[in-house]
């Protein structure tokens, strides 16, 4: 049987062997999760409820040692994965409240009473990606099997392990067994069977860009569901008016934080061409103070890239761009880049069209609020973005002008539980998170009950 490596990013040595599934057994697992959502969803709202509810205790239990886990397998600062872990176990108490609250309507007709129901999928199928690996597994998980789905699960080929012990702890917290699974093995075998199969009903993937159209084109063969949430090449605009130190200080969780692997990361930063030498002074101060090192180290602000194959990639947009200047990272075993900043820049050069995910940042100029806007939209993505001004009716047009699903005004915290992420244009479609999510998971029955019959 074929086996993954799973490497630890900081040292490149193998944390742990995994048997991957075989199409046979993929099939076997389907099979039994369509046994297991029907017994599901035919239990009472509130057994659904208290099983996520125990979920969540069961992650906030082993919160410090999946966090370790995370850490070590993605290369995130320990810090970020503790924060990490603590939302994994929030978002499975969000959507405890979701089975009581999945409501219909009535709907005013003659003849009769008509009414509509949220009724489960069934089977579906969740594939995830390597940075932030069960944070997204969580967007995902909690409210699938919250409106009474199946769920199968293939995380990425490298970052595995806490999607693996996840399911276990639900297990031990007493999900039904066959509800949710976790298989693991690559995309192009294992994912496309799980894309293709007659008996899962929908996927959900977050991934790059060109993958996500490719699920797209298979899974319309079956007229099968899909949320994708897929790349992102987001912009902040900081205007003159702006609070130019925590515009340039929240780039360190906002481009370089996870080492830029982050769909969200504001990698273009436009800024008024009057405030852009004192906003690259302050930026150089802060790129400079960032502590690129041991993720399991309190003190690490930023680790290792994925692997050598992505640190290669993210090097090569690089190697022919105008660098203004550098931060510093190890040397030695583990796949280390420091934080880089690039200016000038045209917005034609690759390194500011295409999504580098990696700590690199083009930082680029602008003379008016619709040129910035426009500028910003110039792009294939519209996932994130940020406006910086002290201007509030300025905040709000900037904001309504720019494509993108998840927007943020003196901040770059764009993406919480309890609301709406996604994306437009080739970002994605669909809606994780917040209420919406659930939508996403069920589909709407309408039924007719005719009063005038004797």
């Amino acid at each position: 049987m074929a086996v993954i490596d799973v490497i630890e990013p900081a040292t490149e040595q193998v944390i742990e062997s995994l048997e991957q599934i075989t199409p046979a057994a993929l099939e076997d697992v389907i099979a039994r999760a369509s046994v297991a959502q029907r017994q599901w969803a035919a239990q009472p709202p509130q057994f659904r409820a208290e099983a996520l509810l125990a979920i969540a205790a069961a992650v906030d239990n082993n919160r410090e040692a999946l966090a370790q886990l995370e850490a070590r397998n993605v290369g995130m600062p320990i810090s970020d994965a503790r924060g990490a872990i603590a939302g994994v176990a929030a978002t499975f108490r969000y959507y405890a409240a979701a089975p009581e609250r999945l409501l219909g309507h009535t709907i005013p007709v003659a003849g009769g009473v008509d009414m509509t129901f949220r009724e489960p999928i069934g089977v579906v199928g969740l594939i995830t990606p390597w940075n932030y690996p069960l944070t997204i597994a969580a967007w995902k998980v909690a409210p699938a099997l919250a409106a009474g789905n199946a769920v199968v699960l293939k995380p990425a080929e490298l970052t595995p392990l806490t999607s693996l012990r996840l399911a276990q702890l639900a297990v031990e917290a007493g999900l039904p067994s066959d509800l949710f699974n976790v298989v693991v093995g690559p995309g192009r075998t294992i994912g496309s069977q799980l894309v293709e199969h007659p008996g899962v009903g929908k996927i959900a993937f977050t991934g790059s860009t060109d993958v996500g159209k490719d699920i797209a084109r298979r899974a319309a063969e079956g007229i099968k569901r899909v949320t994708l949430e897929l790349g992102g090449k987001s912009a902040a605009l900081v205007f003159a008016d702006a609070d130019l130190d925590a515009a340039a200080e929240g780039l360190t969780g906002a481009v370089f934080g996870n080492s830029g692997q982050d769909c969200c990361a504001r990698s273009r930063v436009f800024v008024e061409r009057s405030a852009l030498q004192p906003f690259l002074e302050k930026l150089e101060k802060v790129v400079a103070n960032i502590v690129v090192g041991d993720p399991l180290s309190d003190n690490t602000q930023m680790g290792p890239l994925i692997s050598a194959g992505h640190a290669a990639t993210v090097q090569s947009y690089v190697d022919d761009a105008p660098v203004l200047f550098r931060g510093s990272a190890p040397t030695g075993p583990g796949f280390w880049f420091a934080p880089t900043v690039l200016h000038p820049i045209d917005d034609d050069h690759r390194s500011a069209r295409e999504e580098i995910f990696g700590p690199v940042v083009s930082v680029l100029t602008f003379d008016s609020e619709d040129e910035a806007v426009a500028r910003a939209n110039d792009t294939i993505y519209g996932l994130a973005g940020s406006i910086w001004t002290s201007n509030a009716a300025r905040s709000l047009r900037v904001a309504r002008g720019v494509d993108a699903g998840a927007l943020a005004v003196n901040s770059y915290t764009s993406v919480r539980i309890a609301t709406p992420f996604g994306g437009f244009k080739q970002s994605g479609m669909g809606r994780e998170l917040g209420p919406d999510a659930l939508d996403a998971y069920t589909e709407v029955k309408n039924v007719f009950f005719n009063t005038t019959a004797t």
